[in-house]
């Protein structure tokens, strides 16, 4: 493909050549405009606003984690040994399929991979038709993953947060053989897909820090080259509110700027570095002019910790305004319905200060989106 002239933003030029065609640095709500629909028809009707499912939910079968990476944002949550029961997790994703959930990411608090039934609840799933993914150290491998779950998975990404072992060790607190075994296992994965034809998209992950800032093209070649994965996403670090470090606070990524040129060359057809430069950019701006409140809580997304209990935000776990139960103890029909939802409904609506929540959520695209479809600020917008 020819390459546009030096007046198009880089940008553009990541655009054309796709090097992110998982929407990883946006959203993918305009997908789904059956569910927009409800949502905006429900306004501030709580009859019409309780039957407006989550199309994404994340899951964390363990609390528990074998990493202590410097940057955690949970870890405020303790790494407590905690598992959630697989029959629970079984009964809740059939359900979850029933009521309109679309995917499931294994992930959270801890490291899913420690779950010894990780395999059946991916599977479990899959029987309900929820697209699963998961995020993890890579790490733990188990055969019965490989050969239950992953022929089922839509993607897996690695935490994977340098290019050396050394580096490896000292940024995910951790011994520098983990680096080797993480490598491995994700070539395991590798290997198995390409031996089977499995569909799963293998990438892998990096927050861009001062300490691993120089090996960024090392890892992102190790991906490419040696494991065989399908992209390398290079993420900026988020400072969550209640997370016990600071180390990274002030962080700023515009030292980084020249990264980004460097990494595009490293793309092929079949290899893309997504380099993140949009949220860099709102990052290092304070997250620039957005929105006034929250649209995506209580409604597109929940997160359910390993204690089984039922959150509306990733970024507010433990706090009790955004619990709405528990799915040891309810349906998560008779949860996502319930006063506890209900009274959060309200308060996001109405109470919440963004500037309480985490910069650079996970749903900020998406709020970006219904803000700008529920206010209409583009002039004679009929004239599509």
């Amino acid at each position: 493909m020819r390459r546009p002239s030096k007046g198009l933003s880089r940008a553009f030029l990541r655009e054309l050549l796709v090097s992110d065609r998982y929407a990883i640095d946006s959203h993918k709500l305009i997908y789904h405009p059956q569910r927009v629909a409800q949502y905006l028809s429900a306004g501030d009707d709580w009859e019409k606003a309780k039957r407006v499912y989550p199309i994404y939910v994340e899951m964390s079968p363990v609390g528990a984690c074998n990493h202590r990476c410097t940057f955690c944002a949970v870890d405020y949550v303790g790494y407590q040994p905690i598992r959630l029961d697989v029959g629970v997790a079984e009964r809740t994703l059939a359900e979850m399929g029933r009521l309109g959930v679309k995917s499931v990411m294994f992930a959270g608090e801890g490291e899913p991979m420690l779950h010894t039934g990780i395999h059946r609840m991916v599977v479990a799933a899959a029987k309900a038709g929820i697209d699963t993914a998961m995020t993890t150290n890579a790490t733990v491998l188990s055969g019965a993953f490989v050969d239950h779950a992953f022929p089922r998975m839509s993607w897996i990404k690695a935490s994977v947060n340098a290019g050396t072992a050394e580096t490896y060790a000292a940024i995910h607190r951790t011994k520098a053989r983990d680096f080797d075994i993480a490598v491995n296992n994700l070539k395991r994965l590798a290997d198995a897909r390409r031996r089977h034809g499995y569909s799963c998209v293998l990438g892998a992950q990096i927050l861009l820090l001062p300490e691993n800032a120089g090996e960024v093209e090392t890892l992102a070649r190790l991906c490419r080259d040696e494991i065989g994965l399908d992209y390398l996403v290079v993420k900026p670090y988020s400072q969550h509110n209640a997370s016990l470090t600071h180390v990274y606070e002030g962080l700023n990524y515009q030292e980084f700027s020249g990264l980004g040129e460097r990494l595009d060359a490293l793309n092929t057809a079949r290899f893309h570095v997504v380099f993140r430069e949009k949220t860099m950019q709102k990052h290092d701006a304070g997250g620039g002019a957005r929105y006034e409140k929250c649209r995506a809580t209580p409604y597109f997304w929940a997160y359910v910790m390993a204690t089984g209990a039922v959150y509306g935000c990733s970024a507010y776990l433990l706090d009790k305004r955004f619990e709405y139960g528990n799915v040891n103890e309810s349906s998560f029909q008779a949860i996502w319905e319930g006063e506890r939802r209900r009274e959060n409904w309200h308060h996001v609506r109405h109470e919440l200060d963004i500037h309480e929540c985490r910069l650079n959520c996970r749903m900020d695209e998406v709020n970006r989106y219904l803000d700008r479809l529920e206010r209409q600020d583009v002039p004679h917008i009929n004239f599509i």
